[in-house]
Formats: C-alpha cells, structure tokens, sequence
C-alpha cells in the first residue's frame, strides 16, 4: 500500500532512530525516539492502516501544529504532485478514522493521503508534558 505525507507537513527523513516503548499508547505506536533532543512518537503507518508491520528503513519527522511526529516506513519515493482534489468519498470518510485526508494515484496504484495532525492520539502527547505521569 502506498501513502503519502503532504510536503508542508515534512520536516525531514532520517534513518530510523532508538525507539523507547511507551506504555499505554496503541499498537501502531512504536514508542519515542530522540530526535533533535526531544522525544517524538513513532507511528507504524503498517499497523495505523490495518495492514501489517512496516520494516522500517527511514523515518519521516512531521510538524503537527507546535508537535513532532515520525512515520516509520519501508521507503520515500520522492515528491509527486497529484492529479485531481483527491477528495474522499463519503464511505472512506467514515472508514478512515480521520486519518485518510485525500486520495490518489500512483502508476495505477491508489495512494492514500494521510492527515499528519491525526497520527497519534491526544493523550500520547499528553504523557510527553512535563510532569505527566507514566501509567
């Protein structure tokens, strides 16, 4: 399954980093990594779509609003433009949990846009807050 990230999203890709298992979060929540000295969340865009594990080979760094996030994927292609308002159906609206912004195409094969702000829950980022509790 492709995916892809909107640019204005992406911070950088980088080789995958240490991850620290983070109790409580869901599945396609790999843990933290360090990455430029704070600890972001890892998200398996695998497990996140219901597919399978992504053996990771890059990570891709996310701004989320003031936030970081890393997709963990099994490879960048490179940078496309797409064709069309790439705009969702109605059934996938529901289906994809708010994390499928857009729709897409690549060398006929469908390409999912996903919604970086929509990767990892509120309540990860609210064990990273000083003073936050470890359940």
């Amino acid at each position: 399954m492709l995916c892809a990230l909107p640019l204005r999203d992406v911070i950088e890709t980088l080789r995958p980093l240490p991850i620290e298992p983070l109790a409580g979060a869901p599945s396609y929540v790999c843990g933290l990594s360090m990455l430029r000295g704070a600890p972001v969340p890892v998200v398996d865009l695998g497990l996140l779509l219901g597919v399978e594990q992504v053996r990771a080979t890059r990570l891709v760094a996310l701004r989320v609003g003031a936030r970081t996030v890393a997709a963990a994927v099994g490879a960048v292609l490179g940078v496309r433009t797409l064709d069309g308002d790439g705009s969702l159906p109605p059934l996938l609206k529901e289906a994809g949990h708010g994390v499928i912004q857009a729709l897409g195409s690549l060398d006929r094969e469908l390409l999912l846009v996903l919604e970086g702000a929509r990767l990892v829950p509120e309540a990860v980022y609210a064990q990273l807050e000083p003073g936050a509790r470890q359940p």
